[in-house]
Parts: structure tokens; sequence; C-alpha cells
């Protein structure tokens, strides 16, 4: 059997965590077997569909690099082929006008209500003799099974089964001709010979009426896996309460594509006590049997941990390429410094975030404008004049500038000081830096290089000079 998943989201909103993660298992499944994916746009909600969420939904699947082998297909471009199968559903018998008036309806739904019955149409039209003029509005309706059941076994959750008498005859064209969702999914599966469906478990209930709809067609029923849902901290459903937005929010705070992936797969699946997984990793163990039934609680500090995890371990060069886009973002320009793949390598273990990287790295690049008030207070004070002089004076003749170079001028100051090297350590960070937190100090003032240093070191000595005249 050909392999071939689909992706299917409806662009009534951003692509959140659920549906990432929900892609990215049908992604996988058929990466594993060699198959194919598909990219389907569910776009028949014509009232709540925007460009936007389409955009978002694009947006998101490159970020996180989940290519696709067919599409994007859009539903709304499809609707010559759903009124075709259904004209032709008409004249075999599988599916009926119903001609009820929204007031029938309503009452029929109030008091199967007051009765305590679940509300489902009665079938009124299903072998009606009146007549009716073609112009008369009505929908059209698929005549469901009445006996049996649906069964089906779950990739994930076993056999499953539903009444036929609990499912209602589905309404499949509206009276304003347009097809209804789960029609479309169903002739979309058809002819785009999807193998299997990976979707959230808030589909299962539409898993039996699309089985009866293609039986119906004489078409091939694709298994079926549903997921279960994520959950908060709380252990309620994940929602923009926790700070669930859209995937390219985790892209805007700092989040490699890459850990959140890894963090995604975990979410639900698991291969031992593996807990850092490559793409390559996943493809090739990734299996639905392996998939976790109940709900998984999303928890932000262990992404936290696997982002920092992959800042440090993923090649300098590759971090650097989305590093660029934050710095990009806060305006930085990184022509007079250097290089953003060693801005990584300095500020890596510091940084649990690109986001927290960008910020912290604008002293490489940009003059500041006023020392930051307690490092200044605590550091920048007249006993530290001596130790700035001393090590401005031998950084100034370094030849050729490099970390060893520096780091020997710094220690020789302490050295000849006779005194330890937080002494000259911390006044020359806080010149240089403008703040109490750095890299270690000699690649730190490497990175900023020669001139600027110096610089830098002149205005701390200037700032040291004012603060002794003031007394």
């Amino acid at each position: 059997m050909k392999i071939k998943t689909r992706f299917a989201p409806s662009p009534t909103g951003y692509l959140h965590v659920g549906g990432a993660r929900t892609a990215l298992y049908s992604w996988l499944f058929s990466r594993h077997a060699g198959g194919e994916f598909v990219l389907r746009i569910e776009d028949t909600d014509l009232e709540r569909s925007t460009q936007e969420a389409i955009d978002a939904i694009m947006a998101g699947m490159n970020w996180l690099n989940l290519d696709w082998d067919e599409g994007p297909y859009f539903q709304t471009k499809r609707f010559d082929r759903y009124n075709a199968v259904i004209d032709d559903m008409l004249v075999q018998g599988t599916a009926y006008r119903c001609f009820c008036s929204k007031v029938r309806l309503d009452a029929l739904r109030e008091k199967q209500m007051a009765n305590g019955e679940k509300p489902r149409y009665d079938g009124h039209c299903r072998d009606s003799q009146c007549s009716h003029t073609d112009d008369e509005p009505h929908v059209v309706r698929f005549r469901n099974p009445q006996e049996g059941s649906v069964i089906f076994d779950d990739n994930i959750r076993g056999p499953i089964e539903f009444s036929n008498q609990e499912l209602d005859d589905l309404i499949i064209r509206r009276t304003d001709g347009a097809p209804t969702y789960n029609f479309c999914v169903v002739v979309d599966d058809w002819d785009m010979e999807i193998s299997h469906v990976i979707r959230g478990e808030d589909h299962i209930n539409n898993t039996p009426r699309q089985i009866n709809i293609l039986k119906a067609l004489g078409a091939p029923v694709p298994e079926y896996a549903h997921v279960s849902m994520i959950l908060g901290d709380d252990g309620k459903k994940l929602s923009k309460r926790h700070g669930a937005v859209g995937v390219m929010q985790y892209r805007d705070d700092g989040y490699l594509p890459q850990a959140l992936l890894n963090y995604l797969v975990r979410l639900g699946w698991s291969h031992g006590d593996q807990e850092i997984f490559s793409l390559d990793d996943m493809k090739t163990f990734f299996t639905l049997d392996a998939i976790n039934k109940s709900a998984s609680a999303f928890n932000t500090e262990k992404l936290q941990w696997l982002n920092h995890h992959y800042i440090n371990h993923m090649p300098a060069e590759e971090v650097a390429v989305h590093l660029a886009w934050h710095v990009e973002q806060l305006g930085i320009e990184t022509r007079n410094g250097p290089e953003l793949k060693d801005i990584v390598k300095l500020l890596g273990e510091r940084c649990k975030t690109l986001k927290e990287m960008a910020e912290s790295c604008r002293y490489f690049y940009e003059d500041f404008h006023q020392f930051d008030a307690d490092a200044a207070k605590k550091h920048l004070r007249p006993v530290a004049r001596q130790p700035l002089e001393a090590v401005r004076a031998k950084l100034a003749t370094i030849s050729p500038w490099t970390p060893e170079n520096v780091h020997h001028a710094i220690q020789g100051t302490a050295d000849e000081l006779g005194v330890g090297m937080g002494k000259v350590g911390m006044p020359l960070r806080v010149a240089v830096t403008g703040a109490g937190q750095s890299p270690g100090m000699d690649v730190t003032v490497y990175a900023i290089g020669q001139a600027r240093s110096l610089q830098r070191i002149d205005r701390a000595l200037a700032y040291i000079a004012e603060r002794e005249a003031r007394g």
C-alpha cells in the first residue's frame, strides 16, 4: 500500500500548537514509510476563513520545514467536483433533497430536547412523496444507513463503534448550493488517495459519518488515527490563556523550529527514554502505535530547556541564520562587529532563547549611552582607575589581536598589580559592555574589537574621574 497522509487545517485562525503537532505526526508517518504528504486548506467556512490565516498556516509550515508533496489544495476551488458527486448521489438514491423549513427544524429540536432526546433530523423528507419545484429552497442530505454500526480500528485508540441509529441524515449541500465540510473532506480523501487520516480527537464523531459516505460512493476507506488534545499546565485545554497562540509566536519569542518540533513530537509520542530527536531520528523511529492515548500537558520550561540545548548543540552557523531575524527586528546593524555565529558561541550558554540573545548582543555592535547604574556604582570606583589604565596600556599594544593575547593582557595586569582577576576583569567588563554580566572577558573584549574596547575604557576612566571630582 502506498502511504499518503494529509494535513488539512481550516484557515479560520493561526496554526496553533495542536495543529502543528498533528501536521508533524502526519508528515513523519508518511516520511517514515517513504510515502507522500498533502497540504489541504479546508476553507469551506466562507465567513470565517481569511487570507491572513492562510498566510499564517503557510508561514508556520515553512518555518517548521514540514514540506509537502502535493498542494496546497483549496476546497473552495473544488466546488464543481463536490457538486458533481452530490448530483450523482441524488440519481443513485444515496442522497435526497430536504425541503424542511427552519421553523420546522427548530420546533423539532425543541421538542426532542424537551423530551430528553438527542437532537437529530427525523428523516421527514427521506422518503417523502410530496412534489416540489426545483427552485424551491432545499438542502441535500446523505441517506445514512438506519441499521447496524460503523466500526473502525483507530490506529491509536483501537476499535471504535458507532450505531447508525445515532447518526442522522447529514446535510451535504446547503440551501445556497455550497457543499458542507464533512462531505468535502470525504471527496478530497477519496480523490487524493489518502491512505491514513491522522487528526485530532475532536474529529472522532465525524469519522463514522465520513466512513458511511465513502462506502456509499464505493470509495476506499482510509485508516484513522485520532490524536489526544494538548492541555495547559493547569490541566485545562490549551488556549490563548496559556499563551498558546500561533506557531509563529514561538519564532517571535526566540525558539528554534528544531526545538519546537522536538518538543511537539514528544508531546504524546515516545521512543524509549530518548529526549533529543533530530528530524532524521524522528523519521526513523516514528510509528502511530507509540502515540499515547491520554492527553499531554504543555510545559514551557521543558521547551526552554530543549531550545537551550539546540542553541548550544546545533552548528552555530545554522543557529545564526535564525538569530539574524531577531537581530534585524531590533534594528541592530551587525556589519561593524563579530559574525553572528560567534555571538551564538559567546552567548549560547547564557541565553535560553534567540530573542534573549539578540537583546544581549547589542554592545558588540553599538556603543551604549550609559553604564548600568548598579554595575557602575560597584565597579567603576576610584580604586578601579589603576587596573583600567594598566590593562588599557597592554590592550593598546596587542598585535595580532587574538583572544589569547587579550587574555594574557588581562592576566598580566592582575599579576603585575598583585590582585585577583576580578579586580581587573569586573571594571573592564563594565567599561566595555556597560553592564555587570557578559561572557569571559578575553573573548568579549576580542569580539568587541581593539579600537572600540580602548574607546570604551577611556570613557569609563572619564566616568571615574568625574566620580573622583565629585568626591
